[in-house]
């Protein structure tokens, strides 16, 4: 018996290695993140892509607030070029970060996507920091 699930054979071994290793050259996830930037081990610099409206309302401590369309040689350019950017936005649902990463990548940069964004971050049970004024 067949079903969609089975209909298509899943890939070999060695081809779901490379194609799952590859997936982590271009992400991260919501807990490496975190467990990196509470021991003092990160060794990238993590944008918010979103707006500064919702950045001020909750962000990750330490995110750096850049809209994906701020995104320029200008404003990264105090950054050493092998500096390696990791940036997130509301969640699975937006493509901000996306974004935000092919501009990354357009301007020559090393870029990972933080998979789940704030909606992730929330999910494992991680907190967020407010602006005050």
């Amino acid at each position: 018996m067949t079903t969609a699930v089975t209909a298509i054979a899943p890939a070999g071994s060695e081809r779901t290695r490379q194609h799952f290793e590859s997936a982590l050259e271009f992400e991260t996830d919501c807990w490496d993140v975190h467990d990196s930037m509470t021991n003092n081990k990160a060794d990238f610099v993590l944008f918010d892509v979103r707006s500064p409206d919702l950045y001020a309302q909750g962000h990750i401590k330490d995110a750096i607030n850049m809209p994906y369309a701020k995104i320029i040689e200008g404003t990264i350019s105090r950054y050493p070029q092998d500096t390696i950017f990791v940036v997130y936005c509301a969640g699975p649902h937006c493509n901000g970060a996306h974004k935000g990463a092919i501009r990354l990548a357009k301007l020559g940069r090393p870029v990972k996507l933080m998979i789940g964004g704030i909606t992730g971050w929330l999910d494992e049970g991680f907190t967020l920091v407010t602006d005050t004024i």
